[in-house]
């Protein structure tokens, strides 16, 4: 069976352009505080989702709707109203992070596919089967941190299918345990679901270039013509024991394409592409690329020169295979 390609959609015309390129499935979310990309000018009404899915449905892919925050005790309306409308929107999933929520959907939503969000960091065959055996998740998705050996002896141990991502941004975190956001301007992506909320983000030119700024810190420094990054915590340029560097991640974006066939061997069921703040024009072009180097491993052949093709579309310019491949071991 061919490897399922999950493309991201954070507006309905990202949702069209990704099934047009030929998603299997496309991921959303709404227009709130409940999904991790909780971006102004991103994401579906509930209104917008029922007309999504209709479209994706009548070109044969499927939707999965990430309500994959952390909800807030005794104010779990928010997050209970997002699966009721992801359920009569006629989603096919739904990707959950929370233990509240993933219980109140099994109890009270028992027809809908549950999908365990890369937020809730289950990376051991024990937790996984937690979350199976107490509410019934179908599918995981592979914190960012796993080699691909890990990922096969891991598939060797659970009964449930496993997702991974292979392209877009790179989180240096074990995900859903980062509060690196929170110290600069009080929101994470975990509860408000926003890194480094444009709100706070500042941009300033000075003799000495570009200065990137987050809540008033600055983050980064860029010279002339250089191009600058969003600031995020994580991605910036510190001074540490006298060096300046990127303290904790380059501003480096993961391509796995070379891995697919590694992917599959290892047993995954599905391959993801992380971008739901970016537009169509990037959502079409990598989708487009990714389907046709799943149809070559499909077809009994190698893997398609993703990182040439899609060079232009990289954070800084640089691809990594990131924990996949631990080359520092």
């Amino acid at each position: 069976m061919s490897l399922e390609l999950v493309c991201p959609a954070g507006t309905p015309s990202a949702l069209r352009a990704a099934v047009e390129a030929g998603a299997h499935s496309v991921y959303c979310g709404f227009r709130d505080e409940t999904n991790a990309r909780n971006f102004p000018g991103l994401n579906f009404s509930p209104d917008e989702l029922v007309e999504g899915v209709r479209f994706a449905h009548a070109h044969g892919a499927k939707v999965l709707v990430a309500i994959n925050t952390f909800a807030k005790a005794g104010a779990m309306d928010a997050w209970k109203a997002a699966l009721a409308n992801a359920e009569k929107a006629g989603a096919d999933a739904v990707i959950l992070a929370d233990l509240a929520v993933l219980d109140h959907a099994a109890t009270h939503h028992p027809n809908l596919r549950l999908h365990l969000s890369v937020q809730a960091a289950a990376a051991t065959p024990e937790a996984i089967a937690f979350y199976a055996d107490t509410f019934g998740v179908k599918r995981v998705v592979m914190p960012r941190v796993l080699s691909v050996e890990e990922i096969a002896k891991l598939n060797a141990a659970i009964n449930v299918e496993t997702e991974a991502f292979v392209f877009g941004g790179l989180c240096p975190m074990t995900e859903g345990r980062c509060s690196l956001s929170s110290y600069a301007t009080g929101k994470s992506p975990n509860l408000t679901g926003v890194c480094s909320p444009p709100e706070h983000v500042a941009y300033t030119e000075d003799r000495n270039g570009t200065a990137t700024r987050l809540n008033g810190f600055t983050i980064d420094r860029f010279g002339a013509g250089e191009q600058a990054g969003y600031p995020t915590l994580c991605k910036g340029r510190f001074v540490a024991g006298g060096k300046t560097s990127y303290l904790f991640e380059d501003p480096v974006s993961l391509n796995a394409a070379s891995l697919i066939a590694a992917l599959a061997k290892a047993g995954i069921t599905a391959l993801k592409i992380e971008g739901r703040q970016r537009g169509k024009g990037y959502v079409t072009e990598v989708v487009r690329t990714f389907r046709a180097a799943v149809e070559a491993i499909d077809a009994g052949g190698t893997e398609v020169e993703v990182g040439r093709l899609l060079a232009g579309l990289v954070e800084g310019g640089r691809q990594t295979s990131g924990a996949y491949k631990k080359t520092w071991r």
